[in-house]
């Protein structure tokens, strides 16, 4: 009887430290996998069209992080590109369950750097404005990469801790070139670490477009996010990934020459500050989940982008509305939302506001979708003469998606 009281008390101690130990960690698993071009027909998108790809001076990858509690699972995506659009998600989405019942598809969060040294994955770059810039066969090859970089995230899970850590960064290179005085320099940055305290994953979100070589290269390139790169791959292992945040209005590298050596040096930098401040970084203290995202149509006020639409020089749609979604989720103590393009800094302050978190609070540009810049009503009157307020608007769907935008996020946040 003593034995019998002596093994029950075993067990139950055993089962009662599994169960603490997985209420206190999260199953998490990432994967890469390289989305460099071919030798075909390829342009480089972001500055001046016509920019024909000619090799590559940096790896470009999708990079795949897959979260679950025992309860939700998520999975974020990021590629090195000037922005996917939101009909790539949603053929990834298909891929996956039509492969998988264990991740959740509706779940994938699909963002992308920005990179301006990157393929052409809208249209706009190609030989002129009546050629697309788009290959068929690289955009097959991003999509099933992208799957199979889930997939294999999904298989490598393990138990995780996660910690994570925020601070300002770039005062002395970032700027705002249109609204000097509007800017977030906040980086966020989030680690995942095994029982061994090996690196799982990281995830930095830090606003400023990738454009140190802009069209000064004719290489594929991740820009300062290659620099960012092979520091912490050097320093940590695991997969290492970054998430841009509001760019729009125009946040960008100034006085910086073009060169790789400077991207190299800024992306070093951008690294060893993130990497640094999480040597203090606090351990989330949940691991609760939830994930929360609305389709949203925006109306088209743009000709440009119909009439590109109409003649296939961008393959999607654009009709009197165009359709896209937004994202709004908390992976432990921190929370994140998406904003489907490049967004001025108010809108990431506004975000923020809405997240109910004392942790880290991401804010992914560009994210599930890329419809060009996302601008404050005043960059569309001509009388308040904001710099490059004529380009930027030129390059934005119209006026009212900023509201519609900040008003789907009030709802997901109040949900």
């Amino acid at each position: 009887m003593k034995h019998a009281h002596s093994t029950f008390a075993i067990l139950l101690f055993i089962f009662v430290i599994t169960g603490y130990s997985n209420a206190q960690s999260f199953q998490v698993g990432a994967a890469m996998r390289n989305i460099n071009p071919d030798k075909d027909s390829l342009y480089l998108a972001g500055g001046k069209p016509n920019r024909p790809f000619m090799d590559v001076h940096d790896d470009l990858h999708v990079k795949a992080i897959h979260i679950d509690n025992g309860k939700q699972n998520i999975t974020l995506l990021t590629f090195d590109c000037i922005g996917l659009l939101y009909p790539v998600l949603e053929e990834i989405r298909a891929e996956i369950r039509s492969k998988s019942n264990d991740i959740a598809p509706e779940h994938i969060v699909m963002s992308s750097t920005h990179t301006h040294a990157g393929p052409d994955v809208v249209g706009i770059w190609g030989k002129d404005f009546t050629h697309t810039g788009v290959v068929d066969r690289h955009m097959m090859k991003i999509k099933t990469n992208a799957v199979e970089a889930i997939l294999e995230a999904r298989s490598r899970r393990a138990a995780a801790s996660m910690e994570y850590a925020v601070g300002e960064h770039g005062e002395d290179w970032v700027k705002n070139i249109s609204e000097p005085t509007e800017l977030d320099r906040t980086l966020s940055v989030i680690r995942f670490r095994n029982a061994q305290q090996k690196n799982i994953a990281t995830l930095t979100n830090f606003a400023c477009h990738p454009t140190i070589m802009d069209d000064a290269t004719t290489a594929a390139s991740a820009d300062y996010v290659w620099g960012y790169y092979r520091y912490m791959d050097s320093l940590q292992g695991g997969v290492n990934a970054f998430f841009q945040g509001s760019i729009g209005g125009w946040i960008q590298p100034e006085d910086v020459p073009s060169s790789f050596e400077q991207a190299n040096f800024y992306g070093t930098r951008l690294a060893q500050y993130a990497s640094g401040i999480l040597k203090k970084g606090k351990r989330s203290a949940t691991t609760d989940m939830w994930f929360r995202s609305n389709k949203v149509e925006f109306p088209v006020a743009n000709p440009m982008f119909k009439v590109l639409s109409k003649n296939g020089i961008i393959k999607r749609s654009f009709g009197e509305n165009v359709q896209s979604e937004i994202a709004f989720f908390q992976i432990g103590d921190a929370q994140f939302a998406t904003h489907p393009g490049e967004t001025v800094p108010q809108m990431s302050w506004d975000t923020k506001k809405l997240m109910k978190t004392n942790g880290p609070k991401f804010v992914i540009g560009l994210g599930q979708d890329a419809l060009g810049y996302i601008l404050k009503p005043t960059f569309f009157d001509a009388s308040k003469q904001i710099p490059h307020s004529d380009y930027l608007t030129g390059m934005s769907v119209g006026p009212q998606t900023m509201e519609i935008i900040m008003r789907t996020l009030q709802k997901l946040s109040n949900q």
